[in-house]
């Protein structure tokens, strides 16, 4: 299993930068999240996972895995439509997989340089894709891509435990930006502590 990698250069820049995150950090310690190197399969495991429980999109995965023998662009574009839906999907989701297998074998995404691009680049080529957001993508650079400096605005769990760090009521788009420029150049290590917050 890899793992996001941090160490105490970053924890201790964040410590520094922010009393209250810096007490967060202490009580909760280092927290290990599993990354899926491969940013196409990452892409695709997002898409199954989207707006169902973990446990269900396990059991799709692994229905999905069974299908194919191996999830490459190859094997989905060569499998029915209809077949990937009945892994426990809807057509719709079946469909915006098939599109990214088609990306990539088309060349309209070249998986395999995406670690080469910015991340505002690979937000732009991605979203293009149907089904894609900016949301899937930041999770993508933070748990593919190992990027160091991801916050989303769109994820309600990092604003969750951005308000209860702070005691706040609501959270405008202008706060969490001075937050989020606070933490720079490590704000997917404050995501992970903001992660663990909202559900603590």
């Amino acid at each position: 299993m890899q793992i996001f990698e941090y160490g105490d250069k970053e924890v201790d820049y964040l410590k520094r930068k922010d009393k209250k995150l810096a007490k967060a950090i202490e009580r909760i310690g280092k927290i290990e999240r599993e990354i899926t190197p491969d940013p196409f399969i990452a892409l695709v495991s997002s898409i199954v996972s989207q707006q169902i429980s973990n446990k269900a999109a396990e059991t799709v995965w692994n229905r999905l895995y069974k299908l194919l023998g191996e999830i490459t662009p190859v094997s989905i574009a060569s499998t029915e439509l209809e077949a990937i839906g009945s892994c426990g999907m809807s057509v719709r989701k079946a469909g915006y997989i098939k599109g990214i297998a088609d990306a990539a074998l088309s060349g309209e995404v070249d998986f395999a340089t995406l670690h080469t691009m910015t991340d505002e680049e690979i937000i732009k080529l991605l979203t293009k894709l149907n089904g894609v957001g900016v949301w899937t993508v930041e999770m993508l650079l933070i748990f593919s891509l190992g990027r160091p400096n991801v916050l989303s605005y769109k994820d309600l769990a990092i604003c969750r435990g951005m308000m209860r760090l702070y005691n706040l009521k609501e959270l405008p788009k202008e706060k969490f930006e001075v937050y989020r420029k606070r933490y720079a150049p490590y704000g997917s290590v404050a995501s992970l502590y903001l992660w663990a917050l909202s559900v603590d």
